[in-house]
């Protein structure tokens, strides 16, 4: 790839640390050292990665079966790892349609080998930023009925938004060209927890010019103002609305620090 596809392999993308922390390959070595360098400031980093994935795909068995959505845009989606968005909510309605947005090369690459739908449904992947949220509507509105309901999904992403770049305006403009009954899928690191360790990887992360914008359950609360949040409302990853079998805690860890909620627009 060359010009505004070209990869660059020696400053690690948070898809590819994302796609380390889940013991996938679709990574390079810069992506190792930052994903290591999390696990030795909290053990806990690949389980987080494996409790947002958890939630997420809960939220869309429950809007797909009780919230009655068939429209999906998720933003930041990562490196695919099955099972995948577009899976989950086919299996409950084949009819589903899903965007896939994000704005890693790599990530497109892997998506256009392993894309797959059921006939009735569509799944299709766009090159899009969440920091672009208008071009990001435009280039989903291809595929999606923007007249009907729509669950944007912002799992394990907006705590690489700094405060600086708005990522509350972000998330109002991505929603207001969205009709009534849509739908607010997110998960956000926290330092609550251990804000030591959030410190470090704040540091680590900008030491690599990169951000990392852990925030308090207030903050990532106030990503939902304005909508009815789904019962539990703001609450840890594994408390969402867990499913028999599924560890609500680390074994000798304690709760995974990070927050999650589902929210419908009025």
């Amino acid at each position: 790839m060359t010009g505004h596809d070209a990869i660059d392999t020696t400053t690690p993308h948070p898809a590819r640390v994302h796609d380390w922390l889940l013991g996938g390959k679709d990574n390079f070595p810069a992506d190792e050292e930052m994903g290591r360098g999390l696990v030795a400031l909290d053990a806990r980093a690949p389980d987080m990665a494996k409790a947002n994935r958890a939630f997420q795909h809960r939220a869309v068995r429950w809007l797909v079966t009780t919230g009655g959505v068939r429209q999906f845009l998720d933003i930041g989606t990562g490196i695919p790892t099955e099972p995948n968005l577009h899976g989950t909510a086919q299996r409950a309605a084949p009819e589903s349609r899903i965007v896939y947005a994000d704005n890693d090369p790599v990530v497109l690459r892997h998506a256009r080998a392993l894309l797959g739908s059921t006939p009735e449904g569509v799944a299709e992947y766009v090159r899009a930023d969440v920091r672009e949220p208008e071009a990001v509507v435009e280039a989903a509105g291809k595929v999606l009925d923007l007249t009907r309901p729509v669950a944007v999904s912002l799992v394990a992403l907006l705590h690489y938004v700094s405060d600086e770049e708005g990522p509350y305006e972000l998330v109002g403009r991505l929603l207001a060209p969205l009709p009534a009954g849509s739908y607010l899928v997110l998960s956000h690191a926290t330092g609550d927890y251990d804000r030591r360790s959030a410190d470090s990887a704040t540091d680590r992360y900008r030491a690599r010019g990169l951000t990392f914008a852990p925030r308090t359950r207030e903050e990532v609360t106030g990503f939902f103002r304005g909508l009815e949040l789904v019962e539990p409302g703001v609450s840890l990853a594994a408390d969402w609305r867990p499913e028999p079998g599924e560890p609500v805690q680390v074994p000798g860890g304690g709760p995974v620090p990070g927050y999650v909620g589902v929210a419908r627009k009025l």
